[in-house]
């Protein structure tokens, strides 16, 4: 009987560690703000492919939400260095294990977006970011020409504003509970 107790013990604790990762989950906000440095020459003249959103779930108008690094934006286009070229807000469950969300700007055109990209982000004692973006050359028919690209990862501290660089293009992001 004694054996019996141990291992229901040893079982529901299993059980509760294996789960855990499941309830860590929680809603966040994320913001990015994707821009390029005026003069520079793009660092990655490839094309975007064409799945590349990977298939992630796409930042929609139920999860956007309300923008608050307005004033940095503002700092950045009145510079006259910098052409902000994506700025969004939006609400993202977010736990241990990596969620990704597709993000884009503009208009879609044959698969396509001016700005597109995804954001895989992962919270628990840091927060790790993993972000591909592709700013596209699109012709007057909609037609991809060519794309610079944006590929970076980090480990940062929780609620950090962080700052991502690569080339020619860069990228802000912040992470807060909700």
């Amino acid at each position: 009987m004694r054996l019996y107790r141990s291992l229901i013990l040893l079982f529901t604790v299993l059980l509760a560690c294996a789960a855990a990762p499941a309830f860590a989950a929680d809603h966040y906000q994320v913001e990015a703000i994707l821009f390029r440095q005026i003069g520079e020459p793009a660092a990655t003249p490839q094309p975007a492919p064409e799945h590349w959103d990977r298939g992630a779930p796409r930042v929609g108008q139920a999860e956007q939400r309300a923008t608050a690094l307005d004033a940095t934006a503002q700092k950045l286009e009145a510079s006259g260095k910098y052409q902000v070229l994506l700025h969004k807000a939006w609400q993202q469950t977010i736990g241990s294990e990596p969620s990704v969300m597709a993000v884009t700007e503009g208009d879609e055109r044959f698969g396509h977006f001016a700005v597109e990209g995804t954001l895989s982000v992962a919270i628990d004692r840091f927060t790790d970011f993993d972000a591909e973006f592709w700013v596209n050359q699109l012709d007057s028919h909609g037609i991809l020409l060519g794309s610079e690209r944006l590929k970076q990862n980090a480990r940062v501290k929780n609620g950090e504003l962080t700052f991502l660089d690569y080339g020619s293009l860069a990228l802000l992001i912040k992470v807060s509970s909700l």
